[in-house]
């Protein structure tokens, strides 16, 4: 959102130095990611069912997928898409904000690798250590196991996100000069995998998507942050959101893909695209009537406080939940059976109370996630081989973890990986003399 001030209008008050200036920002778009995390949340937690049955052995089940209804829900449900897109608008902006203070693409990348880094760093780090004291008292290997791989689902995302930022000055610059050409080589390229990996039965031939389906998706925020989406008339954007959400009853049920878009998340597949192509469509339809909401300060202090702390959020989110089981466990408390009238009644306090975790952890954790400082006088960023080998180190154990799920060999990889990056992206350098 931005303010316009006419010539003979007074110049509206700068807000004090301990309030952020948020009139030069598209507030909607930052509500978008806000939801967006807290929905993911909400998946998370109707997804992971543990408790007692009749007979009183315990049960881990994930009660929503196990639902008829859940594969439809996900048309609505999966947001990854969405977030893609306002990440590709906010890295759209961001990138610009660097041409603009005379830096280069090294400047940006580094700046978005310490973003990432820094608090998945803390992640890892706790997690290695959960997971070396666990093995080290005896737990039970299978169940270890099995506890590891679910608390370090949601680290996928730093590999693929990771990926896209690495990206964004050249596709950023193709946006620029060759916009259809690039959204019509993704979305090909896209297809080509897909047609490849189902047709071979070879999974890991769609790895190859993290790069076109999720850049693709990217672009749609490039497009939306240059004003695409607010020149076509609002019956357009409902026609082409109306048909991308059609198109996918035949690429579900007469193509290769599955009904359950969270199945086609890793690695990612063609209807992700057609998903964000009509998430974007209904963001801007809306767009005024959010615009009105954020207007208000309850909604700003909302989205500034939830936002400022998102990544937080998401990386913490399912380590506090299966903490939180676990100690439910341990004192005894009664757990319904997964998938009961009363199991799904009692998400909504659950819900609640990780949120609570979550900004408990945030107090201390939320400042990860604050920009880098800017380097001293006299002195500029790493080389780009240097800022190459952190982007190794920020993207790899990650993308480990999606591939054969977190361990103690992954987490520990990831706390040094990622350690290591944070050290390399905050060295500088004597600038050269002229």
């Amino acid at each position: 959102m931005s303010t316009i001030t006419s010539p003979g209008a007074a110049r509206p008050t700068p807000p004090p130095a301990s309030m952020p200036d948020l009139s030069r920002r598209d507030l909607v778009v930052d509500l978008a990611r806000v939801c967006c995390v807290l929905l993911v949340v909400v998946i998370h937690v109707v997804m992971v069912g543990v408790g007692f049955a009749d007979d009183g052995s315990l049960v881990v089940t994930r009660p929503a997928q196990e639902q008829s209804w859940f594969p439809l829900v996900t048309w609505a449900g999966q947001v990854m898409p969405l977030f893609f897109v306002v990440g590709g608008f906010a890295s759209a902006t961001a990138w610009a904000s660097t041409r603009r203070r005379g830096g280069d693409a090294g400047d940006y990348i580094r700046g978005r690798l310490l973003r990432l880094a820094r608090p998945a760093s803390a992640v890892f780090v706790v997690l290695a250590l959960a997971l070396v004291v666990a093995r080290a008292i005896g737990v039970d290997p299978g169940l270890l196991d099995a506890v590891a791989i679910g608390v370090g689902s949601p680290l996928w995302f730093v590999a693929a996100y990771g990926i896209t930022q690495v990206c964004v000055p050249v596709m950023a610059r193709l946006h620029a000069t060759r916009p259809l050409a690039t959204f019509a080589g993704l979305a090909i390229g896209a297809v080509l995998v897909d047609a490849v990996r189902y047709a071979t039965g070879v999974t890991e031939v769609g790895l190859v998507n993290l790069l076109f389906v999720w850049l693709f998706v990217q672009q749609l925020g490039f497009a939306y942050a240059s004003g695409w989406f607010r020149r076509p008339p609002r019956l357009v954007l409902v026609l082409v959101a109306a048909l991308a959400y059609a198109s996918l009853v035949p690429l579900t049920s007469i193509g290769p893909w599955p009904t359950d878009q969270l199945a086609g998340l890793n690695p990612p597949t063609v209807p992700l695209i057609v998903l964000g192509i009509a998430q974007i469509c209904v963001l801007t339809l809306v767009h005024p009537l959010l615009s009105r909401l954020m207007e208000t300060r309850g909604a700003r202090a909302f989205v500034f406080v939830v936002g400022s702390r998102g990544m937080t959020v998401y990386l913490w989110h399912v380590p506090l939940l299966v903490a939180l089981i676990g100690v439910m466990l341990l004192v005894g408390a009664p757990l319904p059976a997964p998938a009961s009238s009363t199991w799904w009644w009692t998400r909504i306090p659950v819900t609640v109370v990780v949120l609570a975790l979550v900004g408990l952890v945030s107090l201390g954790a939320a400042r990860l996630e604050r920009p880098p400082r800017t380097d001293a006088p006299g002195r500029r960023r790493p080389s780009g081989g240097v800022i190459a080998v952190a982007a190794v180190l920020v993207i790899g154990p990650s993308f480990a973890v999606m591939q054969h799920g977190l361990d103690v060999v992954n987490a520990i990889a990831g706390a040094v990986g990622m350690l290591a990056a944070i050290w390399l992206l905050g060295r500088s350098r004597p600038t050269r003399s002229v």
